[in-house]
């Protein structure tokens, strides 16, 4: 068992829910805010990397060192 992570189970014993402690798994907290963006901008209009591209500035090199 993971700490911090408790199942919540119907009254059959059947997996229903989770409650994940995001002070002992901060890391995942992260990974959920993606998640929930993701799914709030799914309707947005997409842009193709190739459209992007253009508009990016391009990286200036660092001169290398000797």
């Amino acid at each position: 068992m993971i700490p911090g992570v408790q199942f919540v189970v119907d009254e059959d014993g059947e997996k229903t829910a989770v409650v994940i402690d995001l002070r002992k798994n901060f890391e995942l907290w992260e990974d959920f805010y993606d998640r929930a963006l993701a799914m709030q901008r799914r309707r947005e209009p997409r842009e193709s990397l190739t459209q992007v591209k253009p508009r990016l500035r391009p990286r200036r090199r660092r001169p290398a060192r000797g």
